[in-house]
């Protein structure tokens, strides 16, 4: 036996979907305006996740150019059949839904197979019958007509996988569980015993978020609800409980007959999300042909056993350094970036970040460098060396909900022409002055430390240690203030603020490590 402590993939990992092939399990997520897009994990035993890769790497997968923070790629489902692994998703900032294919889960996966104004909606999803036969299932806006926000449908088509196309006809197959649903989306076909089960999620992706299923002898319908549904929600646990939205889910069958479920939640603190929403496990039994959500419990624990043997990879690194050729996997880009965006060979050891016009606040591709914060208590440092020439240029670090919310601590200078050091908290799209103090020349350290919601900033310089400000509100990143889809990332930043430049900014290493509550 082990003991899996959710969320089993801890910050900004949403929207996730599972297959099992043998005894390996892979997980993806969704990314909406980061990139590389939708990363892929591997594990075997559903507690120890390792990312291979991504899924969308190359920017002919992935055009992003323009798309606001929660738009951009959407839910994606990773399935497996007879040798070929296929990931389906939507880009609702552009070509809409398509799917791409791997014989290696660490990739090459293909180029986009786009599917067209045939394929409407989102939350695409594919399942393999006994027989072979591809079917497309998604959800779509009410064809008579959307009456009310929310007014959608699920539908289901089959897809003809050597054409890249669909074929036939469309077929409505649900509409959700509830009287008056909204949002029935993240839809799943699976097959058990004779019945096709369809698992959604519904009530949208809010407070009353709810994981709902039905099931069909035939594939088209019709399907009779589950009249136990929801069969996971945490709506009904009120507004303090510590873990809410929960929904989304995909259902996998291990190797040894047991079943569970990943599905999305999000961890408050003081009522407030910063790490928007994560990735949770729960098992998952049948009775009397329907699946129950972690039996005589009914909502998520944190804490699980499960019959497995452990297979634990490497623990992550705290501190990230430059040598290497590539970036590591944990690293996001803000849509497509510039070719030129950064060098990991201009200056050996360090990261260069070149000083682009282009800035946080733009829906465009400024130079930052991030990773998912991951704990309500942390710490992000960088080694910068950085010499701006005119009064805008700045870098540092960046800690980033979305282009209208985030918090910049950034090395600048003056209008005397000064090198100092500021912290800026842009709220709404409108920059806000925190602190600032000047500096000298060469080389710093900046660190920003996280206690829940506050952050304490310090830069050290010539071994000495200052503290620039304690106790800054990072409340407004919140999701329930700032909205959208996504968490925070913690990263390395450089900009030019509008004007243009030849300049650069070097960074030896960055670290971001999570700290105990008593810190």
């Amino acid at each position: 036996m082990i003991t899996v402590q959710n969320p089993i993939l801890s910050g900004f990992y949403p929207d996730p979907s599972i297959c099992a092939v043998g005894e390996d399990f892979y997980l993806v997520n969704s990314t909406f305006a980061y990139f590389p897009g939708v990363p892929i994990f591997h594990s075997k035993d559903l507690k120890n996740w390792e990312q291979i890769g991504h899924v969308l790497e190359r920017p002919s997968q992935i055009p992003l150019e323009g798309c606001g923070h929660s738009q951009g790629i959407y839910a994606p489902t990773i399935r497996y059949h007879d040798g070929t692994f296929y990931m389906i998703t939507t880009n609702v900032s552009g070509g809409g839904n398509f799917y791409v294919t791997a014989q290696d889960p660490k990739g090459p996966w293909s180029d986009p197979v786009w599917l067209g104004e045939e394929a409407p909606g989102i939350d695409p999803s594919l399942f393999f019958d006994e027989d072979g036969t591809c079917y497309y299932v998604g959800t779509r806006p009410n064809p008579e007509g959307v009456r009310y926000n929310g007014d959608w449908e699920i539908w289901v088509q089959e897809l003809d996988l050597e054409k890249g196309c669909l074929t036939g006809e469309s077929t409505k197959i649900w509409k959700g569980a509830m009287n008056g649903v909204i949002w029935p989306e993240g839809p799943h076909l699976y097959k058990k015993e004779g019945y096709y089960y369809l698992m959604i999620a519904e009530g949208g992706t809010g407070p009353d978020h709810s994981v709902t299923v039905a099931r069909s002898r035939q594939i088209g319908g019709p399907y009779e609800g589950n009249p136990d549904n929801p069969i996971l929600t945490h709506r009904h646990l009120g507004k303090n409980y510590p873990v809410v939205y929960v929904g989304h889910g995909d259902l996998v069958e291990a190797a040894d007959g047991s079943w569970y479920m990943v599905m999305l939640a999000s961890r408050r603190e003081q009522g407030f999300t910063l790490m928007g929403r994560e990735t949770f496990l729960a098992k998952v039994v049948w009775e009397n042909g329907w699946p129950v959500v972690n039996p005589g419990i009914g909502k998520l624990e944190e804490h699980i056993e499960l019959p497995m043997e452990e297979y634990p990879f490497e623990p992550k690194d705290t501190v990230y350094h430059f040598w290497q050729d590539r970036l590591p996997m944990d690293f996001v880009m803000l849509r497509n970036p510039a070719k030129n965006l950064y060098s990991l060979t201009e200056r050996q050891g360090w990261l260069r970040l070149r000083l682009r016009t282009e800035t946080l606040r733009d829906e465009a591709s400024p130079a930052y460098l991030g990773v998912r914060q991951r704990h309500f208590s942390w710490q992000a440092s960088a080694l910068l060396d950085f010499c701006p020439e005119q009064e805008e240029e700045a870098a540092g670090l960046a800690l980033v909900q979305s282009n209208g919310y985030h918090l910049r601590f950034e090395k600048v200078r003056n209008e005397r022409g000064t090198p100092c050091i500021r912290i800026r908290r842009c709220e709404n799209g409108a920059d806000q002055k925190i602190a600032a103090a000047e500096v000298l020349d060469g080389v710093c350290v900046l660190r920003m430390v996280c206690h829940g919601l506050n952050v304490d900033f310090y830069y050290e310089q010539n071994g000495v240690k200052h503290c620039m400000a304690r106790d800054v509100d990072i409340r407004p990143l919140s999701t329930e203030i700032a909205g959208g889809f996504t968490g925070c990332t913690v990263g390395m930043y450089a900009s030019a603020e509008g004007a243009k430049s030849s300049g650069y900014a070097d960074f030896g290493w960055f670290a971001y490590e999570g700290l105990s509550e008593s810190v």
